[in-house]
């Protein structure tokens, strides 16, 4: 059954449970010497990060999360308000004993709530590798362009999300759509995401996850912009060919931040971690340098 699913396996991984403003964490670490959280997105879990958590960087420590309700984590008490979950994850850092210095990494949701992660409490980071996710400064105009994209599919997430993905192959037909040509991924790497959706509790976690986020936060975003200004360097790396966030929404000319660069990705789709593992791992190393 997949609420049974094991953990993938992953060499010299040191695993834990960390309890946290009311969630049970699972927390994956590998490396020692600064630390790095590196936070995933839907529909994926920990084991996006597993090149950097196999064979993490020199002096670099990369702790690697389920967020609240994906993955091995137990359910978040909230339904999936982005903020909340900030606020998660900034507890599990304060029970880790992360105080500052701290590297963040985050793709697809994990960079939108790493965003409001360095907003609320940028003394705690040296520096911000975003990948795939649009800023929060994006104007009114450039997100309506791009509306359709959302459209495409994250009402049927936010409506009928918990039977599509415990009940159907359309995590696997996504895989394959949302990669770039050469780039697929692996059956079995596939197979290790999508089985986990088909628990109960995380099939939900994503649908709130969805729910919350077009029936609150962009009704709130749209009355109330982004004001705040990202005092952290951030490095955006995005996949070009990103059929569902466009580039265009992590312009470096809308960003309000001190220090802020975008790097398009010729052929690479939204799941650039999978995709280049090489190239994330590269920029990494890169902020490290830059932040030291």
């Amino acid at each position: 059954m997949a609420a049974d699913q094991v953990v993938p396996f992953l060499p010299n991984v040191r695993r834990s449970y960390v309890e946290a403003r009311g969630v049970r964490f699972h927390v994956s670490e590998a490396g020692e010497g600064r630390a790095v959280m590196v936070l995933h997105g839907w529909p994926q879990h920990h084991y996006v990060y597993r090149d950097l958590l196999g064979d993490p960087p020199a002096g670099l420590r990369i702790i690697a999360p389920d967020l609240p309700g994906y993955g091995w984590s137990g359910a978040a008490p909230h339904r999936w308000a982005k903020d909340d979950v900030a606020l998660d994850v900034l507890a599990l850092m304060d029970a880790l004993g992360l105080e500052e210095d701290v590297l963040l990494v985050g793709h697809d949701w994990g960079g939108f709530i790493g965003y409001r992660m360095v907003l609320r409490e940028p003394g705690r980071f040296a520096g911000f590798l975003v990948l795939n996710m649009a800023h929060p400064w994006s104007p009114a105009g450039v997100v309506a362009r791009q509306a359709w994209r959302l459209l495409a599919y994250q009402p049927l997430i936010a409506s009928v999300g918990v039977p599509l993905q415990r009940r159907t192959r359309f995590l696997e037909r996504l895989f394959g759509a949302a990669t770039s040509e050469g780039r697929r991924m692996d059956r079995e790497t596939v197979r290790i995401y999508s089985e986990r959706f088909r628990d109960p509790v995380v099939a939900r976690t994503a649908t709130d996850t969805y729910r919350t986020f077009l029936l609150k936060e962009v009704p709130g975003a749209v009355r109330r912009l982004e004001g705040r200004r990202a005092r952290v360097p951030v490095r955006a790396l995005f996949g070009k060919g990103d059929a569902a966030v466009h580039y265009s929404l992590a312009a470096a000319e809308t960003a309000r931040a001190d220090d802020y660069r975008l790097e398009l990705v010729e052929g690479c789709g939204h799941f650039i971690v999978d995709e280049r593992p090489e190239l994330v791992r590269e920029r990494l190393i890169e902020l490290d340098r830059e932040t030291r």
